[in-house]
């Protein structure tokens, strides 16, 4: 927790005393530029609803076969371990160590064929719909990114485009999605790694805090003098400091405020990263609907690790009934809220597993196919979409590429990208996703 102590009588514009602590824990000065976010708002428009995404990308790629599209008649080779258990929707199963989703089964969608990977360890093709290598070429920014470009704020002191994906040992992973052509302005808003560790107890006086202002201040003027002016750095700069100032965001990431016994159905997971992946955080899960509620357009969180190319079994009975909780309950949060008709929830990975299991009982990388699960959004949920063939390797019916799911993203947070063309920063249109269309089946 950071203390701002000290200084004049009075209050904020939200009601807060000067003298009074002010909790900013993890709403920080590091990553992105603050001035620079600002900038793509004044840029941009705001839209009238407040349509939103929750992106959770599973880090190593997440094995199909053994969560939502299990093979029983399969080969043992194939089929591995795990039992099909039924869900509250007829003729759909799942694996027998996500209990809690079998039970909402009608409020999700299962993509069983989930096509257009590469043998890529990145977070690009779930946070835009592209490549890593496509990405590389081309610059194409993150959903959050255009968004940030298209809509803007919700609310002035709140980043449409935020991520919660901690520093890990590969770093790839955790990518919060990049702003690509639309510039540095639109990438997302970070509160983590040095600034959560501000949460720990300690006092700042009021003057150390503004000579960190007139710090601001010139660093920002210095990283954006070449895209902004002088005076439109200091007006940017104000109004970052006006954001870390703000008890919106740092009230959405304090999740201390939240009943205890939803954050018990969360489940309150870890930060302890696993191994070089991202940490099984279902606290973050939580934060990421609290950050939705605070104004945020879109959040993107890295969760664990799926890189299973050994003791897969071993380790998927113990980390999906961990994710298993986290997502269910923040299913059920979205419905209970009302807010499942706005904010769509994505659980997903750059790629799927092999079909056959090797000599260390793992799966290797297999971007032949994958899976996805979709929620909210307005979407008609209760579905499985695709299927793969009897070893799960290859989809035999309905192939869904990742594009395809993009747009879908899209037009759940209202943007027909077939009709809206994304400008860079030279002012040159560009029409994202190649024409992919949404996917019919889910409008």
């Amino acid at each position: 927790m950071l203390t701002i102590v000290g200084g004049d009588e009075g209050r904020f514009c939200d009601g807060i005393s000067r003298r009074s602590f002010l909790k900013l824990g993890a709403a920080a000065m590091t990553g992105i530029t603050l001035p620079g976010i600002l900038a793509a708002e004044a840029e941009a428009r705001t839209g009238s609803s407040h349509k939103a995404l929750i992106n959770i990308f599973l880090c190593g790629g997440p094995p199909h076969q053994d969560m939502f599209d299990l093979k029983p008649n399969a080969p043992d080779a194939v089929r591995g371990e795990f039992k099909p258990i039924k869900t509250n929707v007829p003729g759909i199963e799942i694996c027998e160590h996500m209990p809690r989703l079998a039970k909402i089964a009608d409020k999700y969608a299962i993509i069983r064929s989930l096509v257009g990977a590469r043998d890529e360890h990145t977070s690009h093709i779930c946070y835009s719909g592209y490549t890593y290598a496509e990405s590389r070429q081309g610059q194409w920014p993150s959903i959050g990114a255009v968004l940030s470009k298209l809509q803007g704020p919700i609310d002035p002191t709140v980043s449409p485009f935020a991520s919660l994906s901690q520093r890990m040992d590969f770093p790839l992973w955790s990518n919060p999605g990049e702003h690509g052509f639309l510039g540095l302005a639109h990438s997302p808003f970070r509160p983590i790694g040095e600034v959560m560790q501000d949460m720990t107890p300690k006092q700042i006086g009021v003057a150390r805090l503004k000579d960190r202002r007139k710090l601001l201040a010139t660093m920002d003027r210095f990283r954006k003098g070449m895209s902004v002016s002088l005076e439109g750095a200091d007006a940017l700069t104000q109004r970052a400091f006006d954001t870390l100032m703000s008890s919106k965001v740092v009230q959405a990431l304090d999740v201390e405020k939240e009943d205890q016994k939803l954050r018990d159905k969360y489940g309150r997971g870890s930060l302890k990263n696993v191994d070089d992946g991202g940490p099984m955080w279902n606290d973050g899960l939580l934060m990421c609907r609290r950050l939705v509620e605070a104004g945020v357009r879109c959040v993107t969180i890295g969760y664990g690790r799926w890189d299973y190319h050994g003791a897969n079994f071993k380790q998927l009975k113990e980390r999906l009934p961990v994710l298993d909780q986290g997502v269910s309950a923040l299913i059920e949060d979205l419905h209970d809220r009302g807010m499942d008709k706005d904010v769509t929830v994505i659980v997903w990975g750059e790629f799927g597993r092999t079909p056959k299991i090797n000599n260390d009982a793992g799966r290797d990388h297999w971007p032949a196919v994958s899976c996805a699960l979709l929620a909210g959004g307005g979407m008609k949920t209760g579905q499985v979409i695709g299927s793969t063939t009897a070893d799960a390797g290859y989809a035999d019916e309905r192939p869904i590429d990742y594009k395809a799911v993009a747009a879908t993203l899209y037009h759940n947070l209202g943007i027909n990208l077939a009709d809206t063309p994304v400008t860079d920063i030279t002012g040159r249109p560009n029409y994202l996703l190649g024409g992919h269309a949404p996917i019919p089946e889910l409008l």
